[in-house]
């Protein structure tokens, strides 16, 4: 089953690094069967843009900024993206959250624009160790969902890619279980049906990250209800060609 094979490449790589990656690994992939997204530092984007074309290959970006224009020193716009063609942006990964203090009402923001512009969300939303020894993954995940999603048309969310990232397994070399990760992205598909129809639910997209690799990737992606991965440090090596050429 074709599945979505997310890159988050953080911050890494220069230009130089990227183009001789991207040599190395864009022949392999540019006519895979899965639906690949390659998320890169907004530097490199042009370079993937430029040795990407008449591929399969998704250009996507990590992060933006929900205004169209002004005095936001540091930011990038949605227009920014396109003009050098994004069509792909994560928004609300924990290291956001976390490090930037992003909040539920700017995730929010940004969702709204995205969609508005045509740009395909990938939101993230995921527990902590604490909240997942307390028994409280469900809780946490029902309140992102419910806050990051607020006022948004049912005809809009089946739109959005969700991605379930358990904040315990991001750069850890801890992985969720592949039934962990199922009992997760089952319970948002849940939510997605019971707030906005069945319909949304099966059209819903739901990936699972932390510490992703090419050898728990096939167990993983097996799964009923999980889509495909986004992929973090795997996504940076040669590994990478074998996750996005495999058949699940």
């Amino acid at each position: 089953m074709k599945k979505i094979i997310a890159a988050n490449w953080k911050m890494n790589m220069t230009i130089t690094e990227t183009k001789n990656f991207l040599k190395k690994i864009v022949p392999k992939i540019k006519n895979t069967k899965n639906d690949v997204i390659l998320c890169l530092p907004f530097t490199n984007i042009q370079t993937l843009k430029n040795m990407a074309k008449n591929t399969k290959i998704h250009i996507g970006a990590q992060n933006f900024y929900f205004e169209d224009k002004g005095a936001y020193t540091g930011e990038i716009s949605s227009a920014m993206l396109k003009d050098v063609g994004v069509e792909y942006v994560i928004i609300g990964h924990s290291e956001r959250r976390e490090i930037f203090k992003e909040d539920d009402l700017l995730i929010n923001n940004k969702i709204k624009k995205a969609l508005k512009e045509k740009i395909i969300p990938i939101l993230c939303v995921g527990e902590s160790l604490k909240e997942r020894q307390e028994n409280k993954t469900f809780e946490k995940i029902k309140k992102q969902l419910a806050n990051d999603l607020l006022g948004i048309e049912s005809s809009q969310i089946k739109k959005i890619i969700i991605a379930y990232e358990p904040i315990w397994a991001i750069g850890t070399g801890k992985t969720a279980t592949a039934g962990e990760a199922e009992e997760v992205c089952k319970y948002i598909k849940d939510f997605i049906g019971k707030e906005y129809g069945e319909s949304i639910k099966k059209a819903m997209k739901v990936l699972y990250g932390g510490s992703v690799n090419n050898q728990n990737a096939k167990e993983l992606f097996k799964k009923e209800n999980i889509d495909g991965g986004l992929i973090g440090g795997a996504s940076l090596k040669l590994e990478f060609i074998d996750m996005v050429n495999t058949k699940y």
